[in-house]
């Protein structure tokens, strides 16, 4: 495995990427999906693109072989950083990917931005997503947003769906 920088030319590789881990049947397959929740897809080119040529955004992504596998990415928000879209293809997951790459992203955020706090949004009813994200050292901060459906980024299947903001303070 191989961690990287993506470039504009892996954009229709993340797209076809978040869509599989995230939405339909295919998502069902890895323990993070959203398929139950929500409808449609989870991106597209425009925004990946955008994510990847936009200052203080990057996303970051593990090769295997010649293949994406799983990829994160984080924005600069002056001395914070957002950690977004975290994925492994189903059927890496449960084998460290993920891990590697949130310790890919806050060795970023804090070596390239200096950055000094993480935060994240997760939709509050996913308990083993957020205790997830607990064990690597993250924390409830009790803020929560609705989550605002879309074309681009779906349509909830259950109402009331909110994000809740985690984060983590980025010591050396």
């Amino acid at each position: 495995m191989k961690f990287r920088v993506a470039t504009k030319a892996d954009a229709e590789e993340l797209v076809a990427l978040a869509n599989t881990c995230y939405r339909g049947e295919s998502g069902k397959r890895g323990w993070t999906t959203e398929s139950d929740l929500l409808d449609g897809t989870r991106t597209d080119k425009a925004e990946v693109e955008m994510l990847i040529t936009t200052a203080g955004s990057a996303i970051l992504v593990c090769v295997d072989h010649h293949s994406i596998i799983g990829s994160v990415h984080v924005q600069r928000q002056g001395f914070e950083c957002y950690l977004g879209m975290l994925m492994v293809n189903p059927e890496a997951q449960r084998g460290g990917v993920g891990s590697k790459l949130i310790e890919a992203a806050e060795k970023h955020a804090r070596d390239v931005w200096q950055s000094k706090t993480m935060t994240m949004s997760v939709i509050s009813i996913r308990d083993e997503l957020i205790a997830y994200y607990e064990r690597r050292g993250y924390r409830r901060t009790g803020k929560m947003r609705p989550f605002v459906a879309d074309e681009v980024h779906g349509m909830p299947r259950v109402p009331g769906l909110e994000f809740e903001t985690l984060e983590k303070a980025l010591v050396k």
